[in-house]
């Protein structure tokens, strides 16, 4: 009687799959291994930018408050001693850019200087808005970039000039251009811009 056929014998033996799966479970839901090591999407300001629109406003309510000090109660070149010898209050209008160039222009550097600080301002408006949340020191330093320049625009619009009263000097040796809290505020948020940039912008994009 003729051996009946094993019906294993011409079955393909079993092999273990060791390919990695295609997801991994985490929870009740399934994620795509390649997605596990990549960065989550980085959130922008958005709405929240309004909060650093209040740094903005404040920094520009303290800038208009204090120039109508000083004109209100300076005359205008003549010193008032704060500490001295290095600090004094001076009224002075400054009808130029920084350092006071383009001062003697003839009078379209106001507009030149206005349109300039307008379009900055536009712009600051809307890349605060764009700027990821995690990114405060980047947004602290745009919001006092955008006080300082509405505060120097208003000025211009208003009076054909910037007005200018914080005088930092050593003695009679040495004189720093004379300047304003619109001024400050601009310098510290330029400062902070550079900060992040060289020593936060990489670690956020890792």
């Amino acid at each position: 009687m003729p051996n009946s056929p094993n019906p294993n014998e011409h079955a393909p033996s079993e092999q273990k799959d060791t390919r990695a799966p295609a997801h991994v479970t985490t929870g009740n839901s399934s994620v795509p291994k390649g997605r596990l090591n990549k960065n989550q999407p980085v959130l922008a300001n958005g709405s929240k930018a309004f909060l650093w629109y209040g740094l903005a406003i404040l920094l520009l309510v303290v800038d208009q408050w204090t120039k109508w000090l000083a004109e209100t109660t300076l005359t205008f070149h003549q010193p008032v001693p704060v500490i001295e010898p290095v600090l004094n209050w001076t009224l002075a209008y400054n009808y130029g850019a920084a350092f006071s160039f383009l001062a003697e222009a003839g009078g379209w550097q106001k507009w030149f200087f206005a349109g300039l600080a307008l379009a900055m301002s536009l712009f600051l408006l809307v890349y605060l808005m764009r700027v990821p949340r995690e990114a405060k020191l980047l947004s602290v330093g745009l919001a006092l970039m955008l006080g300082g320049a509405v505060g120097n625009l208003i000025d211009r619009l208003l009076h054909g000039h910037v007005i200018d009263f914080i005088h930092v000097h050593y003695y009679d040796a040495w004189h720093y251009p004379i300047f304003n809290i619109a001024d400050m505020g601009i310098s510290i948020g330029v400062a902070l811009i550079v900060i992040d940039m060289l020593f936060l912008e990489k670690k956020r994009q890792r």
